[in-house]
Order: structure tokens, then C-alpha cells, then sequence
């Protein structure tokens, strides 16, 4: 099973900004010496606990620190942004880190109303022009505009030998129409959405019509998860995790707590139900129990890759967890 790592650059409540994008550097470089397929990082604005709010700059800090791994954001929300400007973008870090580069994109706003008036002024708008935005972005990536387009003769320079690989992103079925429908990689945030994701995916593969970014149909189902060496530590690292998204959706999140913090956490009956359904939609356990529930997830979607999203207070924590995997599905000896 090829597995890889997705990357939201979170905030301790102990830790500087600086210091959480620190820590995406040393998860990468940790990743790639296990023999993680890819890394990837994700965009997020205003949002408590969470660095990174722009993932093209850290690809290339990274990039220029680490040799083989694939990079790719997971995902730039292209909302935001004008595709000529993402492609330049893309294309710049694709010349910089040959064939090593992705272009992981989604249509979720990544912050709240004020940050996406702030980024885009009208992002319902900009959701709506979603199909429209992938598809000139495409064209800029490939260079494929029709001689009468306004575009035909722009080049998103610099044009590197190897192109990035475009991906589409998603928690429901628009996402994996428009997938199919351009031929893209499709990767499915399993751990993030409520949907029937095994129709979404049978439905993506059902559709898909072969293009020059992809051959043939692949998806990628991320999940979260947390490994310990026993069950209880595993239990007892999550609570820190759990905690802080339930403030988050409460919105009185602040950096991730720390797990006395967390377990200290007073909770009433309505987090707790809100808890357990947080609990079934992530992956907690010892390495036996992880591989068994990752290969559940790779058999029940019929996916070609998992990739992994593990939040934690300490990056000891999270490190360990991604050792512990690697070392039980046989990555290194």
C-alpha cells in the first residue's frame, strides 16, 4: 500500500507559528526517510491552530530541503486565486524541483467569511466559476488554449521540462465528476467528509475518461490518524486533537492543547456525542489495530494510496506515530 502524508502545519498552544512551520519542514524530511509516497500541505486563513496560509511557499522551503519526496499542496483553494498565476506558480516550483511537484486543488473556503471577502471579495461567486477556474488552469499547465482564446498566446513561465501533476481534491460527488470529467487524480478527504464516499469514488472511476495528466483513474483517500505503541497511549495523545476540533467548531479554538489541557477539558453532553462521532471518523490505535483499519479503508473505496493526517500536541507525538506505521506496513526494517 503506498501511503503518504498530509501536512495542516498545526499549532501547538506552546508554540510559536514559526515554530509549526518548522515542524512541516522536519515531518517532511521524516517522512521522506521513511519512504512516504508524497507530502502535502494545506491552506487554511485566520484559522486558530493552523500555520500555513500559503502552501506554495512552503513547498519550496521544504523543497530545497529534501530530495525525493513529492511535494504538492492539499489542497491551494483555487477560489482565491487566478489559475494564470497558480500555473506560474506551479510551474516556477516544477522548474525549481523537477518531477517532484503536485497541484492538489479545492474549492473549500479554508478560513471564515471575513478572510474570504479579505482573499477573493465574492467567494460564493468564485465556487460557482469553480469548473470554469480548474478548467483554465488546466490550460495554462498544458498550454492547450484554442487559437482564438484570449490566452493562446500567454505562457505561464517558466515552463518546466516535467509539468506538475494536477489533482482535484473533494468530499462529495461535484468534486469527483469534474474529476473524471478532466482526467484528473482524484483524492477524497475521508476523514473530513459525511458522504457516501464509496459511491463518490465508484462513481469518479465510472466516469473517468482518460486525459494526458492520467492514463487511468487513481484515487487517494486521506484519514486521520493517530499511533502510539499501545491503544491507551494512542487514546490518551488523541485527546488533544479531539479537543481542539471541537473548539474549533465552536469557534473558541486557540493553539492545540495540550493533553492535560485536553483531558481536563470540561465537557457537556453535547460535546460528548460530538466527540464519539469525531472519534469514528479517525483512525486511534496501536500500529496492529492502524494497519488493520488502513487496509479496511483501502479495500472498502478500493484505493491506490492513503494519505495520512496525524495532529498532535507534541511533534514527538506525531513523528512516532508516523514511524510506528511505516515500521508495521514494512516501509523501512
Amino acid at each position: 500500500m503506498k501511503l503518504s502524508i498530509l501536512d495542516q502545519a498545526p499549532i501547538a498552544s506552546n508554540e510559536t507559528p514559526q515554530q509549526a512551520l518548522q515542524n512541516a519542514l522536519l515531518l517532511a524530511q521524516h517522512g521522506e526517510a521513511l519512504g512516504y509516497t508524497r507530502y502535502w500541505i494545506a491552506e487554511h486563513h485566520d484559522l486558530a491552530g493552523l500555520a500555513c496560509s500559503a502552501p506554495e511557499i512552503m513547498l519550496s522551503y521544504i523543497g530545497a530541503q529534501t530530495k525525493t519526496i513529492r511535494l504538492g499542496t492539499g489542497a491551494l483553494l483555487l477560489p482565491h486565486y487566478k489559475p494564470y498565476k497558480v500555473a506560474e506558480l506551479f510551474h516556477m516550483l516544477a522548474t525549481l524541483l523537477p518531477n517532484r511537484i503536485d497541484v492538489g486543488i479545492g474549492r473549500a473556503p479554508g478560513g471564515s467569511s471575513e478572510a474570504m471577502i479579505a482573499l477573493s471579495g465574492n467567494f460564493i461567486q468564485n465556487v460557482g466559476r469553480f469548473p470554469q477556474l480548474v478548467e483554465e488552469l488546466l490550460q495554462f499547465l498544458q498550454d492547450d488554449f484554442q487559437p482564438e482564446n484570449a490566452h493562446a498566446k500567454l505562457s505561464a513561465a517558466p515552463v518546466p521540462a516535467i509539468a506538475p501533476v494536477p489533482w482535484l481534491l473533494g468530499t462529495g460527488q461535484k468534486s469527483a465528476v469534474l474529476a473524471a470529467q478532466h482526467g484528473l487524480p482524484f483524492t477524497f478527504g475521508h476523514f473530513m467528509s459525511s458522504e457516501d464516499g464509496v459511491a463518490v469514488i465508484q462513481q469518479y472511476r465510472d466516469t473517468f475518461t482518460p486525459s494526458t495528466f492520467a492514463k487511468t483513474s487513481y484515487v487517494i483517500v486521506t484519514a486521520s490518524v493517530i499511533c502510539a505503541e499501545t491503544t491507551e497511549q494512542a487514546e490518551h495523545i488523541a485527546q488533544s486533537f479531539l479537543i481542539w476540533s471541537l473548539q474549533l467548531d465552536k469557534g473558541s479554538a486557540n493553539g492545540i492543547p495540550s493533553i492535560e489541557e485536553a483531558h481536563n477539558y470540561e465537557l457537556n453532553e453535547a460535546d460528548v456525542e460530538t466527540l464519539q462521532t469525531m472519534k469514528k471518523r479517525a483512525i486511534i490505535g496501536n500500529p496492529a489495530q492502524v494497519k488493520e483499519q488502513l487496509h479496511a479503508i483501502q479495500r472498502m473505496y478500493g484505493a491506490d494510496e492513503i494519505m495520512i493526517n496525524t495532529i498532535a500536541y507534541s511533534l514527538h507525538d506525531r513523528l512516532q506515530s508516523y514511524t510506528l506505521i511505516a515500521n508495521e506496513m514494512k516501509f523501512i526494517d
